[in-house]
């Protein structure tokens, strides 16, 4: 498997273009980050300032250079601005597996977008890292998370309970999964 990220892969889809997620995003990450609605589904700390967003991609830059994830920025073609992130996490170059996650700005949902760009990053994970399977692992009651897996060719795999403790209480995790040979692979441009 060739997991380099140098020079860092921008990838682009019809409506989106995946870059990296520098400091000068610290605003918008921040935004995303910081929003409780945006975050009642993951079982992470809210940003409270900029200070935290920057720490934040300071840590996204420190997993990238190890190998363990690599997030890109989601921006809008015509938008401009980063309005999300999405990622591949959990590396193991070993099993020929990773995880994808992915989140945009409440103001970007309903529109197609986190569809398309699950569809891009599986296309780049097996076509270009090779990867074998990717999955996917999102709190139950994260319909919306459920309806783009599904859309994308993901099949559920297992319901775990109360794996995750989080702000004083156990949760829930559902994992889905997807093969490489049931992906309908796109072209990335």
């Amino acid at each position: 498997m060739d997991l380099k990220f140098d020079p860092f892969p921008i990838l682009e889809s019809e409506r989106l273009i995946f870059r990296k997620v520098t400091q000068d995003d610290a605003p918008e990450i921040l935004e995303l980050r910081g929003d409780p609605v945006l975050m009642r589904y993951i079982p992470r700390p809210l940003a409270k300032n900029l200070e935290e967003a920057r720490a934040y991609i300071s840590m996204l830059e420190d997993n990238l250079s190890e190998g363990q994830h690599v997030n890109w920025g989601i921006v809008p073609k015509w938008h401009g601005k980063l309005v999300g992130t999405a990622g591949l996490f959990r590396i193991q170059p070993h099993n020929f597996r990773c995880e994808i996650g992915y989140m945009l700005l409440g103001d970007f949902h309903g529109m197609g977008l986190a569809t398309e760009a699950v569809d891009t990053l599986l296309t780049y994970a097996f076509q270009n890292l090779g990867f074998h399977s990717v999955e996917a692992v999102i709190d139950p009651e994260n319909t919306a998370s459920e309806q783009v897996l599904v859309k994308s060719g993901f099949v559920r795999e297992g319901f775990i309970k109360e794996n995750c403790y989080w702000d004083g209480k156990f949760l829930d995790s559902a994992v889905y999964s997807i093969l490489k040979r049931n992906h309908k692979s796109g072209q990335i441009q």
